[in-house]
């Protein structure tokens, strides 16, 4: 039986989130944060659409004094959405960002911690005290900003940018995710501030599932039970980053956990809101579901069997119910079973949530951001352009389809999701890209004119 999770509640800027409270839904611009007037625009479209919380980049000074700017455009065109600063790197803005919006996004790990190099490195006990020493050196002051101007604050942890005193100490793991977080909840404990928002995300559906159910047990042991924010970052767009979102999303939503959530898509963000609040409003009917398609698995086969009549409520629906079944290895095929829509359509659905459970790969896997303000290239038209390469490459040579390309705005993900592709396009400045094999960069600042035409001679060329 479905049971929500009980989270304490947070107070984000006169919305209440956590508790007994509604699941939050919420998205991040991809506009400039200088363009003042681009961004009111965009941030009204995703509250007209049903956004509650809009998050945007500040990766200056000049970004988060220019929320001001925005917080009054949106305030004098009468919508008082809370606003969030999403910081990396440069802990003075999360200060300066405190003062002025209603959440502040901080990442453990950059937020101290020097931006990572993948190296390994080796502490004592006592050395890596003083690590965490620095952190509370600069976190509480922070949190006293915080307090003054009644903002929340949300410890973001990705899994493309934990730390390389982290990766060192506790590999590139679902626990090692854990500890970057509870690093600065123990702080915030200490300090009795309480509005924290959490959130632990990955662009794999397994390691942010397994993380996230971890997380929960480690605040548990540790008397903590500050609300979620649930998303699976960099999942594309289409109809694979909604099946990708809803398989790990929803595997969670139907477990009772979640207090907040955002669908990452790499489209407008506005177009996220809708598919978000799917997740939600079918979290009832898809737990049910779930129990009783476990209950019947059979020759390793989950069989689950819907009504639906419209193709997108099926394809959400679907990977709720069936995701978590295959996250925890229950089972290793799946039978949809839907009047109305063709077979073939069908099995490849299937498929899909498979393929977003780590089960079986049957197609090219891209892991697209969905951009912000540091994207400084056209992200939809890029994606297009490098799908239609590699799908015309897949056509004569098969190894194209089991490929993971991951496809990034920027490097604060970047280098670090590259980890789960084979290979990778990101963003390294305005009309610069470039290019990775795994976690290595191979080629650096192409011009963005060349840069798909470069990877995919960098791929076959690889491949040889």
């Amino acid at each position: 039986m479905y049971k929500r999770r009980l989270s304490s509640e947070v107070n984000v800027g006169g919305l209440l989130l956590g508790g007994e409270n509604p699941i939050r839904i919420q998205s991040m611009a991809n506009t400039s944060t200088m363009d003042t007037e681009g961004s009111v625009a965009q941030a009204l479209r995703i509250v007209e659409a049903g956004g509650e919380i809009v998050r945007f980049t500040t990766q200056g000074q000049r970004e988060a004094l220019n929320m001001q700017n925005i917080s009054k455009g949106l305030r004098d065109a009468g919508c008082n959405v809370p606003l969030v600063a999403d910081v990396h790197f440069n802990a003075a803005v999360a200060d300066t960002a405190a003062g002025i919006c209603e959440k502040v996004r901080v990442n453990p790990g950059n937020y101290v911690d020097p931006a990572r190099t993948f190296k390994s490195l080796e502490y004592t006990d006592e050395e890596y005290a003083d690590e965490i020493k620095k952190i509370e050196a600069k976190f509480v002051p922070f949190l006293n900003i915080c307090k003054e101007h009644h903002t929340a604050v949300r410890i973001g942890v990705n899994h493309g940018s934990l730390s390389d005193r982290i990766m060192s100490r506790y590999g590139d793991t679902p626990a090692g995710m854990v500890e970057s977080c509870m690093e600065f909840l123990r702080i915030c404990v200490k300090e009795q501030f309480k509005d924290v928002v959490i959130s632990i995300k990955a662009s794999n559906c397994v390691v942010m599932v397994t993380t996230v159910r971890l997380l929960v047990e480690e605040m548990k042991k540790e008397g903590m039970a500050f609300p979620l924010h649930l998303g699976v970052t960099e999942a594309g767009e289409g109809e694979d980053g909604r099946i990708k979102s809803a398989v790990g999303i929803g595997a969670l939503l139907c477990e009772g956990i979640g207090d907040t959530i955002r669908v990452s898509l790499s489209e407008a963000p506005e177009n996220e809101i809708p598919v978000a609040k799917k997740l939600v409003d079918s979290i009832e009917e898809c737990a049910a579901l779930r129990e009783k398609a476990k209950a019947s698995i059979s020759n390793d086969t989950v069989t689950v069997e819907f009504s639906e009549t419209n193709w997108e409520d099926l394809q959400l629906k679907a990977a709720m119910t069936a995701g978590a079944l295959f996250i925890d290895h229950l089972a290793h095929k799946l039978i949809i079973l839907n009047d109305g829509f063709p077979e073939d359509k069908l099995v490849e659905l299937a498929d899909s949530i498979l393929q977003a459970a780590r089960i079986k790969f049957v197609k090219t896997e891209y892991i697209s951001c969905p951009g912000c303000g540091r994207t400084l290239y056209n992200l939809e038209d890029t994606i297009a352009r490098i799908r239609a390469a590699v799908s015309e490459k897949a056509k004569t040579d098969i190894r194209f389809k089991t490929l993971k390309i991951g496809i990034m705005g920027c490097i604060v993900n970047g280098p670090g999701e590259m980890a789960d592709a084979d290979y990778g396009y990101v963003g390294a400045g305005f009309g610069k890209i470039s290019l990775y094999k795994n976690k290595q960069c191979i080629e650096k600042n192409i011009p963005e004119a060349d840069a798909v035409e470069r990877l995919i001679a960098f791929i076959e060329n690889d491949m040889k």
